[in-house]
């Protein structure tokens, strides 16, 4: 019995004796700061994105589809013309008209098409060409992925950089020897114009339309550095 109860003991006790081992808890650290530091860049927008839709009435909820998908067809038909600048069908929707009463009056259509491109000069023939029959929605101006990708890996390097100039900045501050990075974090941004909306409704009947002057302008890319270090005295 005396020995069946000390080696129940000893088996318990070395388990016991493992525990703390296991669960340990990391040494403390001091003198931590954090710290953020970012790079940008301004970068010409060449990448335009712009909508025309067409907007319908009719008693008739069959012939205003037939007449509105008409419209939008012809455009994308037109658009196939222009090298260089994409072309896609967009909202599409068709909603009652109620008069006084709240009786049905009739019906309501709109559709619309955007178009993206670099090559501004066909773009903005298209768009004067399709205002003709069509509506100018809006007009905007963006950073292409991979002109942003390209941007933001330059950005990189100069973000870490201004990150580890604030380090020996806080360094030498604290009076510290050395510093340890703990943790450092990048994230990207990106700040550009909002689209333009059209200021004015062009008729249905116009029959020749000037192209649009365009000013891409230029859009702000940004990468953030930001961890924590700490400083070693």
């Amino acid at each position: 019995m005396m020995k069946r109860m000390l080696t129940g003991c000893l088996a318990g006790c070395s388990l016991l004796a493992a525990v703390p081992a296991a669960a340990a808890e990391p040494a403390p650290r001091y003198n931590t700061v954090e710290l953020q530091a970012e790079a940008q860049r301004e970068v010409p927008n060449d990448l335009l994105n712009a909508s025309l839709y067409v907007e319908l009435n009719d008693a008739s909820p069959a012939a205003l589809a037939n007449a509105v998908n008409r419209r939008v067809n012809e455009a994308l038909r037109v658009a196939r013309d222009y090298k260089g600048v994409t072309a896609r069908s967009g909202n599409n929707q068709t909603y009652p008209v109620y008069a006084k009463g709240n009786l049905l009056q009739g019906w309501r259509g709109r559709a619309e098409i955007r178009i993206e491109s670099k090559d501004f000069e066909a773009a903005a023939g298209l768009i004067g060409t399709l205002q003709a029959s069509m509506q100018l929605g809006n007009i905007g101006f963006t950073v292409s992925p991979e002109a942003r990708r390209a941007t933001e890996n330059e950005l990189i390097a100069e973000a870490i950089a201004a990150f580890k100039a604030r380090a020996e900045i806080v360094k030498a501050a604290l009076a510290g020897r050395s510093y340890k990075l703990q943790r450092l974090n990048l994230v990207n941004g990106y700040s550009g114009p909002p689209p333009r909306p059209a200021m004015a409704r062009m008729a249905a009947n116009v029959q020749e339309v000037a192209a649009p002057s365009l000013e891409a302008g230029v859009s702000l890319v940004t990468v953030a550095a930001s961890g924590a270090i700490e400083v070693i005295e």
